[in-house]
């Protein structure tokens, strides 16, 4: 063969081997909403709220140009989306400069081996409880076979518990050091009681991707007369069992399938807040197609405020060891229950009072943003940022402090974190940039001996864990991603207000296999202003 041809040839096939691109634009504007009735300030998405669903096949690249209509700084983050070796993208303060008003940047990310139901949302103040979040639904690609037949339709339910109040108001009610009020209802998908409806047909199957995109409570979902089979919780593939109410916790997702087996009338669709008082509720409808009877009967009942009963359907929820995931062999070359950690690292969070302002902590360190995103100061070299070791692997007993925390590990690691809650409330807990085996909770203190107790077989791998009241919740999770990562609260106000830091992965490699530069388009901000991404 010609060595001209044979060159033609091998550029033809990587560029045939090139992953699809999907494009998107959107304008985010303030509009007024009326998700419960009263008028309200809203953030939406090219006039949408909630915000257009990002449809997605594994390995897929998505384009989306944001541009930023608000008055004020705005960034998008991906919950749940690796962001492989590129944590530029991931669109927290802590890794990528906010977009300007009047302004606009453009998102690169792809979704790399993964698969399932997630979601994205702002979050920057707290534009989230305005709203600006939508549904991420990456599938698996063609020749992957999915471990349950093709649904008749696929449904976003994105619920959570909302405020009437404007979003600035309620910023400024936590930066005057006070505690938010209860919510005024709950949503589902931007919508108030009565006003959501799904039309199904008889003998029919459907899949529901249910996502918690609230502020702070633990919700239970369920459908009159109707059992949900669980089938994927954030990119895992779940052994296939049916419940008649599920809770999801604040910043999960799951996948549901729904057969349509009942008389053909319309049922309520039910979700209520867990382990409050009062219990706040809303109803959406599911139709059955050319029926003309209305719900009727009861509500079905759930529960309100038992945690054995949701520590125990936590635990019931497994990986499917059958299943391919986003490639055959979801379990690689090795099993994450005979990989010896190398190191434990225990989170408490707290809660109390400094300066006389309200602050949450992770083992007494209350996290203060710094004037500079944390991964553009780390890639420039710029020092006096952040300073890696701020916050310590294991709670102090100390008191609340305020410092810019970022926690330094080593990549290729294998460790296990155990978050403790000694407080009286659910927590939920989220890493981005990775999934991780949750391997075990229960009540009580934690103790070394609590590993004889461990999931080290078919654990659930995912990227958001709850931690039941004066329990703990234990994961394990392999360092295969180099970056700057968000560990935080869910609870958007302890967020906020510092129950949070940084994981910074770390590696002295410079080779692209392990980490991607920072992006040609990236903005700079705070001390990184007027520097340049690449070389002129």
């Amino acid at each position: 063969m010609p060595l001209r041809l044979a060159v033609v040839l091998v550029v033809l096939a990587v560029a045939a081997a090139e992953d699809p691109y999907r494009f998107f634009t959107w304008n985010v504007t303030y509009g007024t909403i009326y998700p419960l009735g009263v008028p309200q300030q809203g953030i939406l998405i090219n006039g949408q709220f909630p915000g257009p669903d990002i449809y997605s096949v594994t390995n897929d690249n998505i384009i989306v140009n944001v541009f930023n209509s608000l008055d004020e700084p705005f960034l998008i983050h991906w919950n749940g989306i690796q962001n492989r070796r590129n944590s530029y993208e991931d669109g927290v303060y802590g890794t990528t400069c906010p977009i300007p008003p009047g302004k606009n940047f453009t998102y690169i990310l792809q979704m790399k081996d993964q698969i399932g139901s997630f979601f994205y949302f702002p979050s920057l103040g707290f534009h989230k409880a305005a709203g600006g979040f939508g549904g991420i639904k990456i599938l698996s690609r063609p020749l992957i076979p999915v471990p349950f037949p093709p649904p008749a339709d696929d449904y976003t339910l994105l619920i959570g518990d909302w405020y009437t109040a404007n979003h600035t108001d309620l910023r400024a009610t936590l930066d005057r050091g006070n505690k938010l009020p209860f919510p005024d209802g709950i949503l589902i998908n931007g919508r108030g009681p009565n006003a959501t409806s799904f039309t199904i047909q008889q003998g029919k199957t459907y899949r529901f991707r249910i996502c918690n995109v609230g502020l702070q409570n633990s919700l239970n979902f369920r459908i009159q007369g109707h059992k949900m089979k669980v089938v994927e919780v954030e990119g895992t593939h779940t052994l296939q069992i049916s419940y008649s109410s599920l809770d999801v916790h604040v910043g999960q997702c799951m996948s549901v399938l729904v057969t349509a087996d009942q008389q053909p009338q319309d049922y309520y669709v039910v979700v209520s807040s867990r382990f409050t008082t009062p219990v706040l509720m809303t109803t959406g409808f599911l139709r059955y197609a050319n029926s003309n009877r209305p719900a009727s009967g009861p509500l079905p009942g759930g529960p309100t405020t038992e945690i054995d009963w949701s520590l125990n359907q936590a635990r019931s929820i497994r990986t499917n060891l059958t299943a391919s995931g986003p490639r055959p062999n979801p379990q690689g070359s090795y099993h994450y229950g005979m990989i010896n950690t190398t190191r434990t690292i225990r989170l408490s969070s707290s809660a109390g009072q400094v300066n006389n302002k309200q602050r949450y902590a992770i083992n007494s360190v209350s996290f203060v943003p710094a004037d500079t995103p944390l991964k553009v100061a780390d890639f420039f070299k710029i020092s006096g940022v952040f300073r890696v070791g701020s916050i310590s692997d294991a709670p102090t007993g100390g008191g609340i402090y305020l410092d810019t925390a970022v926690m330094g590990a080593d990549y290729r690691a294998f460790i296990e974190i155990v978050f403790e809650n000694d407080e009286d409330i659910v927590q939920s807990y989220h890493l981005s940039g990775y999934s991780f085996f949750v391997v075990g909770m229960d009540g009580g203190q934690w103790t070394s001996a609590s590993r004889n107790q461990y999931n080290l077989r078919d654990a659930v791998s995912r990227c958001t864990v709850q931690v039941y009241p004066k329990s703990w919740s234990a994961i394990y999770v392999a360092l295969d991603n180099v970056g700057m990562w968000n560990l935080r609260s869910e609870f958007w106000a302890r967020q906020y207000l510092g129950q949070q830091f940084y994981l910074r992965v770390y590696t002295t490699s410079t080779s692209l296999r392990d980490e991607y530069p920072i992006p040609k388009n990236a903005l700079v901000c705070g001390r990184a202003s007027g520097r340049r991404t690449r070389p002129l």
